[in-house]
């Protein structure tokens, strides 16, 4: 495959003026932006999709978990798909798909209907990640591949921040069906730019009749077994049938796929450039990065729901704070990126981080914006030094014609961390929310002044129970509160877990070897 890609990146370009570059660049942000911005508004919206269409509420998650498993599908094939078709090409056939698709799920009257363009959405959008980033550094000189960096870094973590308020803002506005439709215009925009502005290359069609169906096969089974597995396991239980048979389905398709990939001349997907020390402790640190990157999203929309009560425009309004801390620390990001050490950006980012999550871990059942914002803006000011810095050690000493495909095994990894940071805080709010229940119970019946005090009892209401009994009315009228204070509890547990996680990263700054020069230029002996 390597051979091929250096023939293909050896074919002449018709090398635009750098403005247009930027303008084509852009274009391919936009369509990023728009693949990551999906994912959160529908989110939002699910139940009132559910309750328009009439789906059974067991099935409404499969309009989320369908995109996603296409999605994570499609991110590894960005390689060969840009080897064949092209960087142009891929961009605007990628967009033009995923905008058709939008159209088709915002027309679509049945469930069949909706997943299967959610479907068709999901292997669209995959490859704009991927492709995103490759584009940082064949696109553009080192010095200014930290400026573009940054650009496409602010926007594939500023969407997952403002998605919610998007998405709140739609579902109160408007019908669920212009959940879909905001992405026809901005696609059509960006589809046309991207063909305008970005190089053009060559096309070869003979890759096409060379494709490894059997390794598309079995990566496609492996990925979708481990998205279903990781869907399942935390309320079903690790160890219960489906779970289990998907776990071994996945990794025995795994090995098949990982023996075809290192066996083959030209491989779907070239497994060795993990033999990178330094792309390999990239990819490390992008999975982790996606368990708590995705982890935070996950578990304020769930504390903020099911414990305060606000609705998706609110929940969008708290998270905000997030995206803007974003935003203002993009320039400071740029300067230090472009002059300090690489390594040690990275491992303050993620030693950030990993404070700003573990700040989230106190929190009780009171606990609402004004608490929340000092733990988003630590967590949003660090994000752009766990993706930006990273991401340059990872890919930017590798050659050209391998940076494709290594984008996109650097951007699966941070999908598979996400999927799999969500499965762990899902078993742990499953798993111990009711044991946390019934020891406030116990507690509160033992007249317990500091569990009373987080579930939000007055002292002088335990003091005047103490040594009697609880009446059934009593037990009855304080149920809610202690639910709330037990899913309270688990939330910041699971808050906990992924702070640590992420915290591991600290021993992966230490595997990316020799020490990088500032702005993304090659190592130094």
């Amino acid at each position: 495959m390597s051979g091929e890609l250096e023939r293909a990146s050896a074919e002449p370009w018709r090398s635009p003026s750098p403005v247009a570059t930027w303008i084509g660049f852009t274009a391919m942000c936009v369509g990023m932006f728009m693949a990551v911005l999906d994912v959160q508004i529908v989110a939002t919206s699910l139940p009132t999709i559910q309750n328009s269409l009439g789906i059974d509420p067991d099935r409404m998650s499969w309009i989320q978990t369908a995109y996603l498993i296409a999605e994570i599908i499609a991110i590894p094939l960005t390689g060969w798909l840009t080897l064949t078709l092209g960087m142009r090409r891929l961009f605007a056939g990628s967009v033009t798909l995923f905008t058709i698709a939008s159209l088709g799920c915002a027309v679509s009257g049945s469930f069949i209907e909706l997943v299967s363009w959610r479907v068709l959405q999901g292997l669209s959008g995959g490859t704009l990640i991927p492709a995103v980033f490759a584009a940082v550094f064949v696109l553009f000189p080192a010095s200014k591949q930290g400026l573009a960096t940054t650009l496409a870094g602010v926007l594939a973590v500023l969407a997952p921040s403002v998605g919610p308020i998007v998405g709140g803002w739609i579902t109160a506005g408007a019908s669920w069906h212009w959940l879909f439709l905001i992405n026809v215009l901005p696609g059509i925009l960006a589809t046309l730019t991207g063909a305008l502005c970005l190089p053009r290359s060559g096309f070869d069609r003979a890759a096409l009749g060379r494709i490894d169906l059997v390794s598309l096969l079995l990566m496609a089974t492996t990925l979708c077994a481990l998205e279903i597995a990781l869907k399942e396991a935390p309320q079903r239980g690790w160890t219960s049938p489906l779970p289990m048979a998907l776990f071994v389905v996945c990794l025995s398709s795994g090995w098949a796929f990982v023996a075809r990939a290192l066996g083959r001349p030209e491989p779907l997907v070239d497994l060795r450039t993990l033999a990178d020390r330094r792309f390999a402790a990239g990819c490390a640190l992008s999975f982790i990065l996606g368990i708590g990157l995705f982890g935070s999203v996950y578990l304020m929309p769930v504390f903020l729901a099911f414990v305060r009560g606000h609705d998706a425009l609110g929940i969008g309004e708290v998270m905000l704070v997030t995206g803007l801390a974003q935003l203002l620390m993009a320039p400071v990001a740029v300067f230090l990126e472009q002059r300090a050490n690489a390594r040690l950006l990275t491992a303050v980012g993620f030693a950030v981080f990993a404070v700003g999550l573990g700040m989230s871990a106190f929190q009780t059942p009171r606990t609402d914006f004004h608490e929340m914002i000092a733990p988003q803006i630590v967590r949003g000011i660090a994000i752009m030094f766990c993706l930006l810095p990273p991401t340059r050690l990872a890919l930017g000493h590798l050659d050209a014609a391998s940076v494709p495909n290594a984008s996109g095994l650097f951007n699966l990894m941070r999908n598979l961390g996400g999927a799999i940071g969500i499965a762990l805080v899902d078993t742990v709010i499953f798993g111990r929310a009711p044991a946390i229940g019934a020891a406030l119970r116990d507690q509160l019946i033992a007249g317990d002044l500091a569990a009373a005090d987080f579930v939000g009892i007055p002292a002088f209401m335990v003091e005047m129970q103490r040594d009697v009994p609880p009446t059934p009315r009593a037990i009855e009228m304080l149920r809610p509160m202690v639910e709330k204070a037990a899913l309270t509890q688990a939330i910041n547990e699971a808050w906990g877990m992924i702070a640590i996680l992420t915290a591991v990263a600290l021993v992966g700054v230490a595997f990316f070897g020799s020490r990088q020069a500032p702005g993304g230029s090659h190592p130094q002996p």
